[in-house]
This record gives structure tokens, sequence and C-alpha cells, in this order.
């Protein structure tokens, strides 16, 4: 049994009313610490660390609004990543909550809010939604925030990350998200960058090309395909050529008129007088 499976279960089996429900810290040591997100709401304090059965000393509590991650590259993003790099951070879990006041707060409703706070909407970023991370579902805005870390280039491939949602009435948690099923196989492990995915292409220097099989029948059906969109494509332009004839037809009709008219009702250009010689210049008559 892993650590979430572990802590998944205990949590359980204390909910039910197993007051022996517990973990042995020891069996979990190459796992701990634990990074969580959580929601800022006042009414966790009261359930964590308890609800997932670790010891303080081996909880990493990040915080925020909604529990919410607006991208690959946010500043939430970068706390995960120095809890992991700096910190130690061996499991990441997003941990949503029922109940939670940013779901029931639409978009009309937090700008009445700012603005009772003095904050006008020009002063606020021009999509709101995509700046606060508003959300509907605790569940969906979970599993979307566990995607994103996922896919961060901040976070290495070995890290689990996990989506639970936590009950504020029973303090049961829901696992939503397993993160142990996106980690990459011992025979397959994930490629970390370019240079990696290159030295994989560079094992297959010496493959022998003419060993390669390919399946005809589904090239000749992508060909076909291929052949299919062309001829389309074609008819297409040829009938978008056609309806444009009669306006091209009008515009040179146009344009003759135009030249007629010119011809007979425009002057030509009048031929200049001839050009007037100077007067032959007087000698200087010198008067005394």
């Amino acid at each position: 049994m892993r650590l979430l499976e572990a802590i998944i279960d205990a949590n359980h089996r204390a909910v039910a009313g197993d007051k022996e429900a517990g973990l042995h810290p020891a069996d979990f040591a190459d796992e701990f610490p634990v990074i969580a997100l959580t929601c800022i709401d006042p009414r966790l304090n009261a359930f964590f660390p308890n609800a997932l059965a670790l010891p303080p000393e081996q909880f990493i509590w990040l915080r925020n609004a909604g529990n919410i991650i607006t991208g690959p590259l946010s500043s939430t993003m970068r706390s995960l990543a120095l809890a992991c790099a700096v910190k130690g951070g061996k499991e990441i879990a997003i941990i949503g909550h029922t109940d939670c006041q940013v779901a029931k707060t639409t978009t009309m409703q937090l700008l009445d809010k700012l603005k009772a706070l003095g904050v006008e909407r020009h002063l606020l970023p021009d999509n709101l939604n995509d700046f606060f991370g508003m959300f509907g579902s605790e569940r969906q805005n979970v599993i979307k925030a566990c995607d994103l870390v996922r896919h961060s280039p901040l976070i290495g491939p070995k890290i689990p990350v996990h989506g639970l949602l936590l009950d504020t009435e029973t303090g049961k948690l829901d696992w939503i998200v397993n993160g142990y099923e996106t980690l990459p196989s011992p025979t397959q492990p994930a490629a970390q960058n370019d240079l990696g995915i290159m030295n994989q292409l560079g094992a297959l220097k010496d493959f022998a090309m003419g060993e390669m099989k390919f399946p005809e029948t589904k090239i000749g059906e992508m060909a076909a395909k291929i052949s299919d969109e062309a001829s389309q494509f074609e008819k297409k332009a040829e009938a978008e050529v056609q309806s444009a004839a009669p306006v091209i037809q009008s515009v040179e009709a146009t344009m003759e008129q135009v030249a007629d008219y010119a011809q007979k009702h425009w002057p030509k250009t009048p031929s200049l007088p001839p050009k007037i010689s100077s007067p032959p210049l007087r000698p200087r008559m010198n008067h005394r």
C-alpha cells in the first residue's frame, strides 16, 4: 500500500469511528514530506494535517483562495516547485472542499464585493474569470488543477499529483485524481526535455529502415482521403470563380463605358503657343 492509499484508508476508518485509525510514519519515510494545496477557508484549520493522518513536520501546507491554479507557470506553481526542489516534497495533493464560497460567487457578485472595497472595474483585468480562476464545481476545479500541475514544466514526472475533496461536515476525503496512475512506468520513462527526446532518437541510428513494415491499407486509406479533400477543394475553388465571373464582367463593362465617355467628352490636351523670341539687345549708351 502506497502513502495516499494508506491515508485514504485511515481517513475512511477514522470517519467510520475507528479510534485506532492512523499511519505508521516509519513505513512511508521515503514518501515524506507531502505538499498540500488547499483553500484559505478557516474551517480547514481544524482538519489539517489530522485528516491526512500526517505528522505536522511532514506536511507542507500551501493555501490560496479556492485552491486554484491558473496556469502551469503561475505563482502557485512556483511555490509548488520550490517546495519540491528546496523542501524535498515527494508527493503533491490538491485538496478542495465542499461548500466552497469561491465556487458560489459569480463574476457579477465578485465585482460588487470588490467595488464595496473601493476597487473599480477599470482597475481590474479584462478577463476576470481567467485572472481569478473562478469555477462552479469544486470537483472539476481539483481535476483542472491536477492536470495543470502534472503538465507543468516545473514539476518533475516522478512526483505523484493527487486530487482530493474534503467534506467539511464529516472530514471524509474523496480521492478524485490518483496521481500514481499517471506516473511513467519503469520501462517507459518520461522524456524530460527535447534533449532527452533527441538522445532517445539517437539510439535508433543503427536501425535498418528496410526492416520496417508499413500498413499499406491504412496508407492507401489516407491517400484516398487526401485525394477526396483535394477534389472537394478544387470544386469549391471553381464554384467561387464562377460566382465571381458576373462581378468581373460588370466591372469590365463599366471600365469600357468610362473609356468611351472620356474619349467623347474630355478635351484633348491643348497645344502650347509658339515660343516668343526675346527682342535683340540694344547697345548701351553712355550719357554725359
